[in-house]
């Protein structure tokens, strides 16, 4: 009875586990190093970018002072240029401005509406046609804010420009209105039910649990939404190189021409600085400090979700 063979069902899994069973499972212990390797990509790509940066600005900053920068004169292919930043940092900022007090209201009441009163037909049918705005190319947006916005505005407003930061700004919020009502939705929808039950069953009305207690509970996830907005829009190159034009004025009139930060670094890019020069290295001068203004907001963005978020 001792050599009597065993059956088959009782054999230990690893020893009657067949050859290509044994390669199927050294490739799943390669598994966790090709996720990593993936999830590396990211890390890498961000550290070159930082690198890349960092060490061409520091070529600008050895030529021009760092007071310098905070001028309001802007005159880079000047025999002697000068290189304020400021212009560029309040076209941007206006520009930006602009873009979320049109995709902050109109996005937050989009998301209020399909997660907490329109019917699952309705959501389902709406949600798509807003998420489709997402996928238009930017430039489509620059030459509808250029050739039909400007001239629409210059009917209502006559000293508007040919150029301004009004119509792009306009554009741009458009265009992030996709990303905040599509992200506040999502927060939205993740409250639980029963804070609204609890909320309608002590009397308050649809909208008022909606603003009380929906909103509030939500609020990590909607503040996420609009920085991500405010970043799109400070990231935002084609709407205003087309609309806003390349002015360096530096002005807070929103009916006059202005460039921003993107707008600088596509106009010096077709070749109006020779490489190597200060000019040259203005570029990536600018692109870090975008790249601080970026990264400010997400920290921001961090710090505000961690205070507001709400476990359940």
């Amino acid at each position: 009875m001792a050599n009597k063979k065993r059956p088959f069902w009782l054999i230990p899994f690893d020893s009657k586990m067949s050859g290509s069973g044994l390669r199927r499972k050294k490739y799943e212990r390669l598994i966790p190093y090709i996720f990593l390797l993936a999830a590396s990509v990211s890390i890498v790509t961000t550290v070159g970018i930082v690198l890349t940066l960092v060490g061409d600005a520091a070529n600008f900053f050895r030529q021009v002072p760092l007071k310098e920068i905070f001028g309001t004169r802007l005159a880079p292919l000047r025999a002697e240029p000068i290189f304020g930043f400021l212009p560029l940092i309040s076209g941007t900022l206006i520009t930006s401005a602009i873009a979320m007090a049109v995709a902050a209201p109109i996005g937050l009441m989009a998301a209020m509406y399909l997660s907490e009163f329109a019917s699952d037909k309705t959501r389902r049918l709406l949600k798509p046609i807003v998420e489709l705005l997402a996928g238009i190319p930017t430039i489509v947006y620059g030459f509808f804010a250029y050739s039909f916005v400007t001239p629409l505005l210059t009917k209502l407003i006559p000293e508007l420009g040919a150029k301004n930061a009004l119509s792009p700004g306009l554009v741009m919020g458009i265009m992030i209105i996709p990303m905040v009502t599509s992200l506040s939705e999502d927060a939205m929808n993740a409250v639980p039910d029963s804070l609204r039950e609890g909320s309608l069953a002590l009397g308050s009305t649809r909208l008022e649990t909606s603003l009380n207690v929906v909103f509030p509970a939500a609020l990590s996830g909607i503040t996420a939404a609009l920085v991500l907005g405010v970043s799109r829009a400070i990231g935002e190159t084609m709407i205003v190189a087309i609309a806003s034009g390349s002015s360096k004025n530096f002005t807070l009139d929103i009916t006059q021409s202005m460039q921003t930060m993107t707008g600088y670094i596509v106009e010096f890019t077709s070749g109006d600085a020779a490489s190597g020069t200060v000019g040259y290295y203005s570029l990536y001068a600018v692109g870090l400090l975008l790249f601080i203004f970026t990264l400010t907001l997400n920290l921001v963005a961090q710090r505000i979700a961690r205070k507001f978020k709400e476990a359940y």
